[in-house]
């Protein structure tokens, strides 16, 4: 029996050294692509090699497992075949042994490891009042000597314990052996759906949020693992500023030209401060665009808050028609206001839209005292 499993083993040795060979030859093939120093690449294959025998040694093992049911004509023979066996399996054990070691010095030496990953950066490329691009920054190492690939990404964003947005990303890429790879997650949160499902999320409110993100990757020795990060922190819901003409300062008045200053009021409904650096706008009296600008303004309008700013406007009263004689008979005519501001904000530079319409004007005598009153 001894001599027969020998005889096995001898030929199962004779194919796998094929097998070796074969296996070193497309390794070394493949070096100049992966990178790999000649070292690495037969470790790598004596390592695939020493799987394949415990393989064999554990089918073997299974195999022989198996009772066999065979006539016994005296006690004595059975205790010969009894030794044999434990002769057979000791031979096996000390096969199985001698492989293991065989994949722990291989592991040791390749240096195979687990690759890790952290949140580095969450970004707000674009804000508005109807939505927010958000980039997440997942710096992934690599410790192995071959490149692993990224197979998935899951990601979740919820703000206690309710779902804002979610998605996976498939095929993301590959980290490269012994280095490590920024990976960009981009997302959009619509606020729309957040306010449409949650009533109790407000415009111009500030909200808690926590990401959780699940990297799955596929790494030798040790198969498919899934890197689990989490991170949490704050964004705003923007919501748009109120604007009105307190009141309009005629600087200089005649029916070919005048020229006014415009008191603006700038309130700001936002639980969050917003700094003003500039603003476009077109206003109309009486249907009529009397100024468009864009003017460069900086002022900090505090959370909750109000802010007052001059703005210059030139306009020609006698285009106005009959709407000029309702404002100087006291009557008043309506105007409306429409543009935008740009602000920086805590989460990030924002564009908000303002306007107001509805509003009346009327235009006092000269020589008054008081300022012509808006309504």
């Amino acid at each position: 029996m001894f001599l027969v499993l020998v005889m096995l083993l001898s030929s199962w040795l004779k194919v796998n050294l094929l097998a070796v060979t074969l296996f070193l030859l497309i390794m070394k093939l493949r070096r100049s692509t992966l990178g790999m120093p000649s070292s690495e690449v037969r470790v790598i294959a004596l390592y695939t090699v020493s799987n394949q025998m415990m393989g064999d040694v554990k089918e073997g093992m299974a195999s022989s497992d198996k009772p066999e049911i065979v006539e016994r004509e005296t006690k004595e023979k059975k205790h010969e075949e009894g030794d044999k066996d434990e002769e057979k399996g000791g031979f096996i054990e000390k096969i199985k042994d001698f492989i293991h070691d065989i994949g722990e010095k291989i592991e040791e030496t390749v240096g195979f490891g687990k690759p890790t990953a952290d949140v580095t950066g969450i970004h707000l490329p674009c804000i508005n009042l109807e939505r927010a691009d958000v980039v997440v920054d997942v710096l992934v190492k690599n410790p192995n000597p071959i490149p692993i690939p990224l197979i998935d990404i899951n990601y979740l964003i919820d703000s206690d314990g309710r779902k804002l947005v979610s998605g996976l990303i498939p095929d993301a890429g590959t980290i490269h052996a012994h280095g490590s790879e920024t990976v960009k997650i981009p997302l959009s949160l619509i606020f729309d759906d957040i306010k449409n499902t949650y009533d109790d999320i407000k415009p111009g409110s500030i909200i808690p949020y926590r990401l959780k993100v699940d990297l799955l990757v596929d790494v030798p020795v040790f198969g498919r693992l899934t890197l689990p990060l989490e991170k949490t922190g704050e964004i705003p819901i923007p919501y748009k500023p109120d604007i009105d003409v307190e009141k309009i300062h005629f600087q200089r008045f005649s029916f070919e030209e005048t020229v006014a200053l415009l008191h603006l009021k700038l309130e700001n409904k936002n639980d969050f401060d917003l700094a003003l650096n500039a603003l476009d706008y077109e206003i109309w009296l009486a249907d009529v665009s009397v100024g468009c600008a864009e003017l460069s303004q900086s002022t900090k309008i505090n959370k909750n808050g109000i802010s007052y700013f001059e703005i210059p406007i030139t306009f020609r009263p006698k285009e106005f028609g009959s709407a000029l004689w309702d404002m100087i008979r006291g009557k008043g005519t309506g105007y409306s206001m429409k543009g935008n501001i740009d602000v920086d904000t805590p989460f990030g530079a924002m564009k908000l839209p303002i306007s107001k319409e509805g509003g009346t004007t009327s235009l006092k005598k000269d020589g008054d005292d008081d300022d012509d009153e808006v309504c």
